[in-house]
């Protein structure tokens, strides 16, 4: 199987977007031999990259052939987890780029920090892998492009982590929306408001701990001194390494407000403030509060967050309302419901249209992981493949953007992939990589 596929492959393209609703049809997996089995690795296994590798393990369809983390002790205690629970016979890996050279791993995780998302995955491409790769698709725009560049140049499977995509609540609000069942979407407002989003609690620098390669975490990233609050969940409140809540679930609620009209095409026009009012007890750099608007011909998407606290509209803590010139829609990852007329009609709404969806129970993430290997073997797009990744995530990262740079107004030009009259924009456009790391060509 692994000779025809990679036959097939080289005369394959997985890079046509998949903009179709999802028709799950995961009830039946049978058994398969060791040598049918997609053969994955790991980089980066600390939290989110060790989820989605239990996720495939536990559908019994792929072999781990390797776990590679700069932190010695995480590497440890995954490889050992995976031997113990699966009996499955794992190498370690310092550098992913030894991963990569083995030519048995057919696909890799990559579940490290944003800023290295770009480098591995570009590297893994070029090596002849398939990438799942955690949203959001990469820390910067211009690293957004290479990926979508290097997918398409290498004819390579991507999954994106944006698990919605493939999760049956969201897919049917999604039916219920595109039927026309609260009419015309005029406008789309999304909120998340987390506590973790104000970012830990300030701690002295310290001596970095045994079994840690700081500097190879760093990579890419401007050199450091080691603080705990700039590694291991916190990195994503600065710059260097994340965009905050902005593009941590940003990526995941915009992303609906696009697909609720199948919209494609970059913003034109970003419109954001944000305030960081409490700084001196937390380590952070990115926004404790944010309010973006991305209006459009006919349609106005609107985003904003608060850190530090979990209520929301509708009590809560995050969610997307699409408004229809029908009703409303009101959804979160546990469920939607559709307003329209009193309680009672709304409630008797929300069944009818809920009894038109066949779900099957189970989980978006599995639904995102069975997706992912379904396309390895077929040579198929995913649910949320690069071109869909890399869209969100300029929206996302260009609301940030518009404030870091001051600017607060930004009229994107998509033809020349730059901002109109505006340097301190488009300064923030490219990041500029340290300690030896390039920025990958394509």
């Amino acid at each position: 199987m692994k000779h025809s596929r990679r036959d097939f492959l080289k005369k394959s393209s997985a890079s046509a977007v998949g903009m179709g609703l999802l028709k799950p049809d995961f009830s039946l997996y049978p058994e398969i031999s060791a040598n049918e089995k997609v053969n994955v690795g790991l980089i980066g296994a600390r939290n989110k990259g060790f989820s989605i590798l239990s996720h495939m393990l536990k559908t019994g369809q792929v072999n781990c052939l390797g776990i590679c983390d700069v932190d010695k002790n995480i590497m440890e205690q995954r490889v050992e987890e995976v031997e113990k629970n699966y009996g499955q016979v794992v190498k370690r890996y310092n550098d992913f780029r030894e991963m990569l050279d083995n030519k048995e791993i057919d696909a890799v995780i990559i579940g490290t920090p944003d800023h290295w998302h770009c480098l591995m995955m570009v590297l893994s491409c070029q090596a002849g892998k398939d990438v799942y790769v955690e949203k959001p698709l990469a820390n910067s725009i211009e690293e957004c492009n290479l990926m979508l560049a290097a997918a398409r140049k290498y004819n390579r499977v991507v999954q994106v982590g944006q698990q919605q995509r493939s999760g049956e609540v969201w897919n049917s609000a999604m039916a219920h929306i595109h039927a026309g069942g609260i009419g015309e979407i005029k406008r789309v407002n999304v909120w998340a408001n987390f506590p973790y989003g104000m970012g830990a609690p300030k701690v002295p620098d310290k001596a970095i701990p045994k079994g840690l390669d700081y500097d190879f975490w760093q990579g890419p990233a401007s050199k450091r001194a080691y603080n705990p609050n700039r590694v291991h969940g916190n990195w994503r409140h600065f710059w260097d390494y994340g965009g905050g809540l902005m593009t941590d679930w940003g990526v995941h609620l915009l992303d609906m407000a696009l697909w609720a009209k199948n919209i494609q095409n970059e913003p034109k026009l970003v419109i954001a403030s944000g305030a960081n009012y409490n700084q001196t007890a937390y380590s952070r750099e990115t926004y404790e509060l944010m309010d973006v608007s991305f209006p459009m011909e006919n349609y106005f998407i609107h985003w904003t967050h608060t850190a530090g606290i979990a209520v929301g509209p509708y009590e809560k803590p995050y969610g997307v309302e699409f408004i229809g010139d029908k009703g409303a829609i009101i959804a979160d990852r546990g469920d939607w419901k559709i307003l329209q007329g009193n309680k009672e009609e709304s409630e008797e709404a929300s069944k009818l249209a809920k009894a038109n969806f066949n779900f099957t129970g189970k989980s978006a993430m599995e639904i995102h992981v069975l997706d992912f290997l379904k396309s390895v073997k077929e040579r198929t797009a995913t649910n949320c493949p690069v071109e869909i990744g890399r869209n969100v995530a300029l929206y996302a990262h260009m609301g940030n953007i518009a404030v870091r740079s001051g600017e607060n107004v930004l009229d994107w030009n998509a033809g020349s992939g730059n901002f109109k009259g505006n340097s301190k924009g488009n300064a923030l456009i490219q990041p500029e990589y340290h300690g030896g790391w390039k920025l990958p060509t394509v």
